[in-house]
């Protein structure tokens, strides 16, 4: 982890993603830190994670921005290029352990990627 300097608001972000293995959504996370910072605060340490290479964006379903842990990312280069998956039914969203090849596109640089897979979970199917 990058990170120069840790702020006590820092602390408390990285906290709830050390305790995660799914992905949280931008609005669970103000709502989970709004007794201990306002949201544009959230917001400034999710950007700033994101560019530290700590953390990875997505998009969900109804355009939600949703945040994962990254495994082996670095400021310059994040390797998680992998599907994402959120269940219609109970809203679990999480990070597939499928690695995907970026295509090749003459004459274009791609820098990332999104694979949202949506339907239903394990425990929604059951």
């Amino acid at each position: 982890m990058g990170i120069k300097r840790k702020t006590k608001s820092l602390n408390s972000l990285l906290e709830i993603f050390e305790q995660s293995d799914e992905a949280l959504s931008a609005i669970d996370l103000v709502e989970r830190l709004n007794s201990k910072m306002n949201k544009t605060t959230v917001y400034r340490i999710l950007e700033r994670l994101v560019d530290e290479g700590v953390i990875h964006a997505f998009k969900g379903k109804e355009g939600v921005q949703w945040y994962a842990r990254c495994k082996d990312c670095t400021a310059s280069n994040h390797t998680d290029l992998h599907p994402h998956f959120q269940c219609r039914d109970c809203g679990k969203t999480e990070c597939l352990d499928l690695q995907l090849s970026m295509p090749k596109v003459s004459n274009h640089r791609i820098d990332s990627a999104e694979m949202l897979l949506v339907g239903q979970c394990e425990d929604c199917l059951a």
